[in-house]
C-alpha cells in the first residue's frame, strides 16, 4: 500500500501519545510505502482538460519510538496524489479553519480515485460540535448564539454553564460560569471579538469531575475507550490540557450511543472517529477530523487499534478495487 499523510510537523509531535504516529509505525511494519506532507504544499494545476493535485512530500524511512529522534525522511518531492498514492490520512490538527476546509475541497476532487481517510467531504460536513447536533436527544441542554440575551436566558433556565467556541480544538477556550453569571458579558464579549462565528453554551455538567469518555469508533464499531479524567482546579478533561486517562468499560447508554452512531459514521465514510461523553449517558463532540486517544486505549486494553484502522482501511480500498475491475 502507498500510503501518504497529511498532518503537522513531524519535529512538532509528542510520540508518547500522537494517534498519527501511532498509525504510521503499524503501516511501516506493516511493509507499506509512506509519504509525509504539509497540507499547505498541496497545488492544483489544470489546464482546462485535465488536472493533478500534487503536494510536496518527504519519503517516510525510518520511524522508531525516540523522542526527539523518531523519524527520518528521504528527499522532498511533489507527488501526484493520483498516480503515486493508494490511501491518503487527512491527519492534521485544527483550528477548524478556512485553510482546513480548503484542504477537503481539493482533496474531495481527487476522492473517487484515491481513498481519502477520513473522506474529506463528510469531514467538512461534519464538525465536532454541529454534527452532534443530529443527536441532541443524547445531548446535554445546548444553545448555540452569539446573541448575550440568549445566553443569560439559557443560563437562567440551567444554572450553571460552559460556554465553548464552535471549532475549538483540544479544550482550548472552555469556561465556566457560575449561576450568578459573573464574568458572562465579558466572556461573550471576547469570544464575539475573536469568532465571528456563533460559540456553543450548555448546562454545566457536575458528572465532569468523574471524567470524560473518550470512546474510539472504527468503521462504526466501537474499538475502545478511556476515561479522562480533569485535573486539579480543572473542569476540562482533554489530555492536552493537562487531564489524565483511566481504563474504563462502556455503560449501557453509551452502547446505545455508539449503536445510534455507527451505521452513519459508516456510511459517511467516517473510518475513523472518535466521540466524547461525560457522564455515562451525555455526548458531547463527535470528533472526525483528527481523533486521538488510541495509544492510551491501548496501553490500558492490550489492544492494536493502529491495526484494526489498517485493516478497515485495506478491506475498502480492496471494496473500491474490485468495483472498479
Amino acid at each position: 500500500m502507498r500510503v501518504a499523510v497529511q498532518m503537522d510537523p513531524m519535529e512538532n509531535i509528542h510520540i508518547a501519545g500522537d494517534s498519527s504516529f501511532a498509525l504510521m509505525l503499524e503501516g511501516q511494519a506493516r511493509g507499506y510505502s509512506m509519504w509525509h506532507y504539509l497540507p499547505e504544499t498541496l497545488s492544483f494545476d489544470s489546464d482546462g482538460r485535465n488536472a493533478r493535485l500534487t503536494a510536496l512530500a518527504h519519503p517516510v524511512t525510518r520511524l522508531e519510538r525516540r523522542e526527539g529522534a523518531h523519524f527520518s525522511f528521504g528527499d522532498a518531492a511533489r507527488i501526484d496524489l493520483v498516480d503515486d498514492v493508494d490511501v491518503i490520512l487527512m491527519r492534521q490538527d485544527p483550528p477548524f479553519d478556512l485553510g482546513y476546509i480548503t484542504a477537503t475541497h481539493l482533496l474531495e476532487r481527487i476522492a473517487e480515485q484515491t481513498l481519502i481517510i477520513n473522506d474529506p467531504r463528510e469531514v467538512r460536513n461534519a464538525p465536532e460540535k454541529l454534527f452532534v447536533l443530529d443527536y441532541a436527544h443524547f445531548m446535554p441542554p445546548t444553545l448555540i448564539t452569539r446573541d448575550i440575551a440568549e445566553v443569560r436566558r439559557f443560563q437562567a433556565q440551567h444554572g450553571d454553564i460552559v460556554v465553548k467556541p464552535l471549532h475549538g480544538n483540544a479544550g482550548a477556550a472552555v469556561f465556566r460560569i457560575g449561576a450568578d453569571g459573573a464574568n458572562l458579558g465579558a466572556l461573550t464579549e471576547l469570544f464575539g471579538k475573536i469568532w465571528r462565528e456563533p460559540f456553543m453554551v450548555q448546562a454545566f455538567l457536575p458528572e465532569v469531575s468523574g471524567g470524560d469518555k473518550r470512546i474510539v469508533l472504527v468503521d462504526g464499531v466501537v474499538a475502545g475507550a478511556i476515561n479522562r479524567m480533569p485535573g486539579k482546579g480543572e473542569i476540562r478533561s482533554n489530555l492536552a490540557a493537562g487531564g489524565h486517562a483511566e481504563a474504563t468499560d462502556l455503560t449501557d447508554s453509551e452502547r446505545e450511543i455508539c449503536a445510534a452512531l455507527g451505521p452513519e459514521l459508516q456510511k459517511r465514510g467516517l473510518l475513523f472517529v472518535g466521540i466524547d461523553v461525560i457522564g455515562g449517558k451525555w455526548l458531547t463532540e463527535i470528533n472526525v477530523t483528527s481523533p486521538t486517544g488510541i495509544v492510551a486505549i491501548d496501553n490500558f486494553n492490550g489492544s492494536n487499534i493502529p491495526a484494526m484502522i489498517w485493516d478497515a482501511i485495506g478491506a475498502r480500498l480492496a471494496a473500491r478495487q474490485a468495483a472498479m475491475a
